[in-house]
């Protein structure tokens, strides 16, 4: 099932602009540096020409969507936190005391919290995007999460928050999560979309002991059998074993390749959302940097299968968005030295010899 919204963002993902990418690719040659001394941020903003379409790309504003839900397979007992967590820290990231407010305050981003599925109600205050498609998911190890209604109004919803952050002025976009179960979640996506075994995938999230580390790959391998998810339709994933946030990631992913915004992914959600809106569009990849790599092994195989490497590598597994987040000063820093560096000629400065 998909819906006409979510088919005209399929078609709008344009292929990145070659033409913008040779002339950032050749004006880097120019600059005032041994060609190729300053590495990836080199290939960054030869890729950011082309997401762009313009030689020398710019940042002008910079937001991370931290998308929340939660998830009925928290009844399986696969988390070392209660399900209230989702909510209360839904509350922290509104009062600026949570971890992605202090990295989005030092790199000058805003922070957009979206609602999309909490269990329980949230008070309304600044900051909070209300969507809330259900009170969280159902239990993925006993049936479908959602239901194809539920997953196509999550992305469509998630997509529609992403182009008013676009309309305002955002062309970085970082993307983030917060939802007690869904690494369980996430590792279900990725062990149908990518073939990989759940043992394979499957982490410690929220910091479970081994031996529910054991019980939570049984629970995936459980929603897996029971709900038989085809990987071939990346929405039938998302439905049966997906997540009401993860759904909001992957259209907030699609709708902004679409206006040619960068998008940043962060840790296991956020690369499982990912998968989800490349299973919808293979282009949109063009348009993702990977922000980190996560500890989590399913981060591993989802970027593998992304064909993304990541920019940095902290060992973290917050979530948030985090990662993402530090990732963005890489990405401006990037584009500012193709666009405010000296060249040879300007500078007075010999090149290579025999040049």
């Amino acid at each position: 099932m998909t819906s006409e919204t979510i088919g005209t963002w399929v078609r709008s993902v344009p292929l990145p602009d070659e033409e913008a990418a040779q002339a950032a690719r050749a004006r880097q040659q120019t600059l005032t540096k041994p060609p190729g001394s300053l590495g990836e941020l080199e290939a960054i903003s030869v890729r950011l020409a082309g997401i762009q379409a313009r030689a020398i790309p710019e940042i002008t504003g910079k937001a991370v969507l931290v998308m929340a839900g939660d998830h009925g397979v928290v009844s399986e007992g696969v988390s070392a936190y209660p399900q209230d967590v989702t909510a209360q820290m839904v509350l922290n990231f509104l009062q600026g005391g949570a971890a992605i407010n202090v990295l989005a305050r030092a790199v000058g981003a805003r922070v957009a919290v979206v609602d999309m599925g909490v269990a329980v109600e949230i008070p309304q205050s600044d900051g909070l995007v209300r969507v809330h498609i259900a009170d969280g998911t159902a239990n993925m190890a006993r049936g479908p999460a959602m239901t194809p209604e539920q997953a196509v109004r999550a992305v469509e919803a998630g997509g529609r928050v992403a182009l008013d952050l676009i309309e305002s002025g955002v062309d970085l976009l970082a993307c983030g999560d917060m939802g007690i179960g869904n690494t369980t979640a996430s590792a279900a996506i990725i062990a149908a979309m990518t073939g990989q075994p759940p043992e394979d995938v499957v982490g410690p999230g929220t910091g479970i002991s081994d031996g529910a580390l054991r019980h939570k790959v049984a629970v995936v391998a459980q929603a897996l059998e029971r709900n038989e998810p085809d990987p071939g339709d990346a929405l039938d994933v998302l439905a049966k074993v997906g997540g009401l946030e993860i759904a909001g990631l992957a259209g907030a992913m699609l709708a902004a390749a679409g206006r040619r915004c960068a998008v940043i992914v962060d840790g296991l959600i956020s690369s499982a959302g990912a998968l989800v809106a490349c299973g919808l569009q293979p282009r949109v990849r063009e348009f993702l940097f990977a922000g980190h790599l996560s500890v989590e092994p399913g981060h591993r195989a989802a970027l593998a299968a992304l064909g993304l490497e990541p920019l940095l590598d902290l060992q973290l597994r917050l979530g948030e968005g985090t990662g993402a987040v530090l990732a963005m000063p890489l990405i401006e820093a990037a584009a500012r030295v193709l666009a405010e560096m000296a060249t040879f000629e300007s500078a007075g400065v010999a090149g290579r010899v025999g040049e």
